[in-house]
């Protein structure tokens, strides 16, 4: 998945600033470039309430909200842009970066093609997915030269991948739903018999989304898959992954997968060794618990 810049800077009527982040077309089946409907993460000081008019860029474009949805505890708004996405987005929108990369977007330009992956080439997520930054065109040669077959599939990164849970009961949290898309060539690679190396997370969810016994079926789809300890997993062996945060469903996945002490041990080593964190950071090889 491509990465937009999505993060816009808007003004109420009032005066008062809006921080908006656009996760994906209000409508589920629409295409991302041309939707002009998108469901957004909002931050204002005030709630906003449907009808409210947007500026953008001090009046060259222009935003309405006209519903306020179930965000699960984010402030998650349906706004209508006065322009296609794609136009709006390239235009006046920056690269979301995490929060905890301090500075901002703007700062450097680069963002926008270093917080990009070199399979990226369909456009429509608010983050990167991360494990994928560590490849090179030079990578994937050398894999390729040593027998590796690459398949590609999209998951498009939304809230579902970085929300933070919000019970300490993980069987009381949900996920937000994201778009995926698997080629017939991929699912057909993945039930040949050769062994599976997900690159991310976010494979992980999707093929196990898509999965029946081995079998994963082509297609498009939306998944809230939350994979979490106890889960058995149908179609991954292997797992390239980051370091995530805390309290994510990201690091629950990973539990899940390699087994909890194994993947506590593997984060003492990192924070002993001094290992990068997060979407910049290092990674690590894992392989799934009972296949050790």
């Amino acid at each position: 998945t491509r990465v937009m810049p999505v993060r816009l800077a808007a003004t109420k009527p009032t005066g008062g600033a809006v921080e908006l982040l656009a996760l994906e077309p209000a409508d589920p089946d629409a295409d991302v470039p041309g939707s002009r409907s998108f469901r957004c993460l909002a931050k204002s000081r005030r709630p906003l309430r449907p009808g409210t008019e947007l500026s953008i860029a001090s009046g060259q474009a222009w935003a309405r909200v006209v519903d306020v949805a179930d965000g699960r505890g984010a402030k998650v708004v349906v706004a209508e842009f006065d322009r296609p996405a794609t136009e709006l987005f390239e235009r006046f929108g920056q690269t979301p970066l995490p929060p905890y990369i301090e500075r901002p977007a703007g700062e450097s330009a680069a963002d926008r093609e270093r917080y990009q992956t070199v399979f990226a080439n369909q456009p429509g997520a608010a983050a990167a997915p991360t494990a994928g930054l560590h490849f090179t065109a030079e990578v994937v040669r050398a894999l390729e030269a040593r027998g590796a077959a690459l398949a590609p599939l999209t998951l498009h990164v939304g809230l579902g991948t970085f929300a933070p849970l919000r019970s300490p009961d993980l069987d009381q949290n949900e996920l937000h739903a994201e778009r995926y898309r698997i080629p017939r060539r991929t699912a057909d690679l993945v039930g040949s018999g050769r062994p599976v190396v997900a690159v991310g997370t976010t494979v992980v969810r999707a093929l196990e989304a898509a999965a029946g016994e081995r079998r994963v079926t082509p297609g498009a789809g939306r998944t809230s898959l939350f994979i979490r300890p106890g889960y058995r997993f149908r179609v991954v062996d292997h797992l390239v992954t980051n370091f995530h945060l805390p309290e994510s469903s990201l690091l629950v996945l990973v539990c899940a997968f390699a087994g909890y002490e194994r993947t506590m041990a593997a984060y003492r080593r990192a924070v002993s060794e001094g290992f990068r964190f997060y979407s910049y950071g290092d990674a690590m090889f894992v392989s799934r618990a009972e296949a050790m």
